[in-house]
């Protein structure tokens, strides 16, 4: 478009295109949190009878304790089926989201308490150790493919290449291969991951077993951060720099932050919304600031410093997550009185 129609003109789609996703979302999206009724509001519950994360961990323990050492179910106990969970659930799969649900605002007893709540929480969270490792992760993640984004075009419409501006743009439909491919092996093997951790751990699944799925897809950023950062500086043939490099960005935007970000949801579920609004006002933050700098530093050292370096930290925050599988939860006990656990 910047080629055949002008820059301006691209800028535009980008108006509609927003516009028509801010219509969608307001009318095409049913409301689907339910409040219901918690135990300290429901009822009077002494601090004796409520049993501290120690003894729910023991109770697990304990109930877990007949199972079978491999994956056999335990003697009188019969796996669930669908037919069952049927059974047990007679709404299971039938319904429909009622006209209320799709309502522009949803009645709400305290609407400012609300709105105030929603200001609030994403910033309380990052208290939360999970949730900054979770933002980290993602922030850092997105800046290795944000670095393709502000050089692709001073490096490749430059000599030796000297390709147009559509030549350019049809490089980054490697960075979507590679995305599709992120997205479509990220999630089953970090579902095949914590299953067999959780059948080793005698059927008690953790949040933090699905951290060893990074670790893959941390080879792979590392790889794909060499390849662009000396493909640039050493002028490799372009077919590298695209096929290996961009690639690699792709797969690893689309699994890191997906690992990390279902990880901090993992550990506390009731604020996931929350969770994504810190998540991205953290990856804005840093990618706003990135994009300020790195350009003047290329300019003055090169390309493999200034990409090294975003790689370096990327790793970093990546191989914290070895502090989480060891101390993840006693973070999570740390929280465990937390109000955002019952919102």
């Amino acid at each position: 478009m910047a080629q055949y129609a002008g820059w301006r003109n691209f800028w535009w789609l980008n108006v509609a295109m927003i516009g028509a996703t801010l219509v969608a979302v307001a009318v095409g999206f049913p409301e689907t949190k339910w409040h219901r009724a918690h135990l300290d509001g429901g009822l009077a519950l002494t601090a004796a009878s409520v049993p501290s994360s120690d003894e729910k961990i023991a109770e697990q323990k304990t109930e877990h304790a007949e199972l079978d050492k491999a994956v056999a179910p335990a003697e009188g106990v019969q796996e669930l089926t669908h037919a069952q969970t049927a059974e047990r659930d007679p709404w299971l799969h039938k319904g429909s989201p009622s006209k209320q649900q799709f309502k522009l605002f949803q009645p709400n007893k305290h609407p400012l308490k609300g709105i105030l709540l929603d200001l609030w929480i994403p910033i309380k969270l990052f208290a939360f150790p999970i949730v900054e490792f979770a933002s980290f992760v993602v922030s850092w993640s997105a800046s290795c493919f944000l670095t393709l984004n502000l050089t692709q075009t001073e490096v490749f419409a430059a000599p030796p290449y000297e390709f147009s501006p559509t030549i350019i743009g049809f490089f980054n439909f490697a960075i979507l291969i590679g995305g599709l491919i992120g997205l479509v092996t990220a999630g089953p093997l970090s579902d095949w991951i914590s299953m067999k951790l959780t059948k080793k751990n005698r059927g008690i699944r953790e949040p933090e077993m699905r951290l060893l799925t990074m670790i893959p897809y941390v080879i792979i950023m590392i790889i794909g951060n060499f390849v662009v950062a000396y493909g640039y500086e050493k002028k490799f043939d372009w077919k590298t720099i695209v096929i290996v490099g961009y690639a690699a960005a792709g797969i690893q935007v689309a699994a890191l932050p997906a690992i990390a970000s279902t990880y901090a949801v993992d550990s506390y579920k009731p604020v996931s919304g929350s969770i994504f609004v810190s998540i991205t006002v953290n990856k804005n933050l840093w990618g706003y600031g990135f994009s300020k700098f790195v350009t003047p530093w290329i300019e003055k050292v090169g390309y493999v410093p200034p990409i090294m370096a975003n790689m370096s930290l990327t790793t970093l925050w990546c191989l914290s997550g070895i502090i989480f599988w060891f101390a993840g939860k006693r973070f999570r006990v740390w929280s465990k009185n937390s109000t955002v656990h019952r919102m």
